[in-house]
């Protein structure tokens, strides 16, 4: 049976960007300042403080990336405490917590949340009406995946 998640108008926004693409989200979240104050932000370490300091705000602030902060995010995305990802993520270089990267993304997907992980994916999802407003989310049902699972 399908689940349903209300995403309230003030979305909790996760932040996380690889070393050779935090400039770029910092760019990005300063061009977008006024719509991101709107919203809850959280962010991996280093990415986190970089955008706190960029914006002039709080910002909740897990691990570094390659610390366990990934991880930290996949877990609140499956306890239902993040409504969006925005991954800047560097498909370029190689990263030594990849399994990390790829369990966020799986994540997202699973737990059926926007994420964008470039650009100009995460101006059209700031930009969507419905980043400013509640949204239902339905989260599909796995539980024949589980049962298949438990045999």
């Amino acid at each position: 049976m399908e689940q349903k998640r209300i995403l309230g108008a003030r979305k909790r926004i996760a932040l996380v960007a690889h070393d050779n693409k935090k400039k770029e989200l910092i760019d990005w979240s300063v061009y977008n300042k006024t719509a991101l104050t709107r919203h809850e932000l959280l962010a991996t370490g280093t990415t986190g403080r970089l955008i706190e300091e960029a914006l002039d705000r709080s910002v909740k602030k897990l691990l570094s990336g390659p610390l366990g902060g990934d991880q930290q995010i996949g877990a609140l995305i499956a306890e239902g405490q993040v409504d969006v990802l925005i991954f800047f993520w560097d498909p370029m270089e190689a990263q030594p917590h990849d399994p990390d990267i790829k369990a966020l993304l799986r994540l997202a997907v699973t737990w059926n949340i926007p994420f964008a992980c470039d650009r100009a994916t995460a101006d059209f999802l700031l930009t969507s009406p419905l980043m400013h407003e509640s949204y239902t989310c339905t989260i599909p049902d796995y539980a024949n995946y589980i049962k298949r699972e438990m045999r």
